[in-house]
């Protein structure tokens, strides 16, 4: 074993883990606990943060840790963080925490009809320089804040992130950094900094930005109090980390422009990095700064595939639950068993749940499955199953064109990770629709690895990241396109497309609810 390690904290949406790495790359052990975010019950779709409780959890995780794995806390040379983005904290003039919501708080919708009365281009205008809409940023939470709790606001000195804000615990120091940071759509894309004046247009105030420091450079040091609380060693250096998704393209090597990466969990990232801060003049999809200096994302967003798994395992797959407690075997080996019998395209079967991303007002028709025939033998619950796996990979198609439109570039091959990577079916889906390399990494889950590069780079143990990168990614497999599958998929692709704006207009009739819309919409 190496004498010398590096330590992720990562707050994910579920759960907080500390992750331990040697400098190439092997974990070395995990600890991790599952939080959740409470709905205020005066304030439908609400979800607050728990700084309290969720700090000790994180204490727990890194005490663990290195109880787990008998590693002294001198042997570790660097921390970093990550967590889920979008999520934020509000400080007052003492540093204390006095009011956080969870990345997919819906409370705001009548701050954003508010905005959107005030002032109808002004979306549009926040867009093209931070690349950022009302559906996920900050701005219309911070105004929620000023109308339904004006006495936190008042109290308001400072807005961080949940990364700064695991840093904050242990050093004191609040620095903001540009991955995570960009995401509130207060940030201008090409300075890669706060640009107060887009709070000022919202109506909000212009003085609680802390300082941004780079990715990949090192705040400061755990201080007594964070190493009292959480077992590090004093003095252990702390780097500026990122958000869950740029930190994830840094751990499966995607560091460079042209370079994109899918990850597939919850919900489904594309990550298209650029050497240019543009934003798309069509406002549909999101751009983000890199956690690479000099670098930035477009990135497109598929809604709850991951969760759509989950309801169709639970929902209809009792028998191959029964099945995977009876052998150990997992119950998604057995299901794609099955589901690779079945041709491509599922005999013209298609389904719609989550549509390709248009970001200045995004909502996804209701979940519909068509075009099936009552022939059993054709069309059965694996069918079904199938069904979602290429309706995914079919989006990831649409998100590739859509950025493509926008930037004038296709990448040449993709990188898949996440928790679906694991999945050699999908995989091999994903490279027959979109007719190129599908690369999985030997580490699936990529997030931590791209935290623990970073703290590596930012003492010096890697002299670039895209060294860190090379010196611990190992590739698991490459999938190659099948030509006869993907001709399929290139005459299935236009109808689904069809199919799903017919759905989206049942919806729009009201007729059918909508999967998810952006708060108001």
């Amino acid at each position: 074993m190496s004498n010398e390690y590096l330590l992720a904290i990562d707050a994910g949406t579920g759960s907080v883990r500390a992750v331990l790495f040697d400098p190439d790359g092997t974990q070395i052990g995990c600890e991790q606990r599952e939080w959740e975010h409470k709905e205020d019950p005066r304030y439908p779709g609400s979800m607050d943060f728990d700084w309290v409780h969720n700090w000790e959890l994180a204490c727990e995780c890194t005490r663990g840790v290195l109880a787990d794995t008998q590693v002294k806390p001198e042997q570790i040379l660097a921390v970093s963080t990550t967590c889920m983005r979008e999520g934020i904290v509000l400080y007052d003039g003492e540093g204390n925490e006095i009011w956080a919501c969870a990345n997919v708080d819906a409370r705001s919708d009548d701050e954003v009809g508010r905005l959107i009365r005030m002032n109808p281009d002004l979306e549009k205008e926040i867009y093209l320089q931070s690349g950022q809409t009302y559906a996920l940023g900050a701005l219309p939470r911070l105004l929620w804040v000023k109308d339904k709790m004006p006495e936190v606001y008042e109290k308001t000195a400072a807005v961080g992130m949940f990364n700064d804000w695991l840093i904050r615990k242990l050093t004191g120091v609040e620095a903001v950094e540009p991955s995570n940071g960009s995401t509130t759509g207060i940030f201008d894309l090409k300075s890669r900094s706060w640009d107060p004046s887009i709070a000022a247009k919202c109506g909000l105030r212009e003085d609680i930005f802390p300082p941004v420091m780079e990715c990949g450079s090192v705040i400061a040091k755990v201080n007594a109090k964070g190493a009292a609380d959480t077992g590090l060693a004093e003095g252990t250096p702390v780097v500026a980390g990122g958000g869950d998704a740029q930190l994830g393209s840094i751990g499966v090597g995607a560091v460079a422009p042209n370079q994109a990466a899918v990850f597939g969990g919850s919900f489904w990232q594309y990550e298209f990095n650029t050497d240019s801060g543009a934003t798309d003049p069509g406002c549909r999809v999101r751009v983000n700064c890199h956690a690479v200096p000099g670098v930035w994302q477009y990135e497109a967003l598929a809604f709850k595939p991951g969760l759509v798994m989950r309801w169709f395992r639970d929902g209809f797959c009792e028998r191959e639950k029964e099945l995977s407690k009876a052998t150990g075997e997992d119950v998604y080996d057995i299901m794609n068993k099955e589901a690779e019998k079945i041709p491509a395209g599922c005999y013209g079967m298609m389904c719609a749940f989550s549509d390709v991303m248009n970001f200045i007002s995004w909502k996804h028709a209701a979940p519909t499955f068509t075009n099936f025939g009552l022939e059993p033998e054709k069309f059965n619950r694996y069918t079904f199953y199938r069904a979602i796996l290429e309706n995914t990979a079919m989006l990831v198609k649409g998100h590739m064109e859509l950025v493509k439109e926008a930037t004038g570039n296709m990448p040449s091959e993709v990188i898949f990770a996440g928790g679906a990577s694991k999945s050699p079916l999908w995989a091999q889906i994903l490279a027959d629709v979109l007719n190129m390399p599908v690369k999985v990494p030997v580490v699936k889950e990529a997030t931590a690895l791209g935290t623990a590069i970073l703290a590596g780079y930012g003492v010096g143990l890697y002299s670039s990241m895209e060294e860190g990168a090379q010196r611990t990614i190992r590739w698991d497999r490459v999938f190659t396109p099948d030509a006869a599958n993907h001709e399929v998929y290139e005459q299935m692709y236009p109808t689904w497309r069809k199919v799903y704006a017919a759905q989206m207009e049942l919806m729009n009739q009201g007729l059918t609810k909508p999967m998810w819309a952006a708060p108001g919409l």
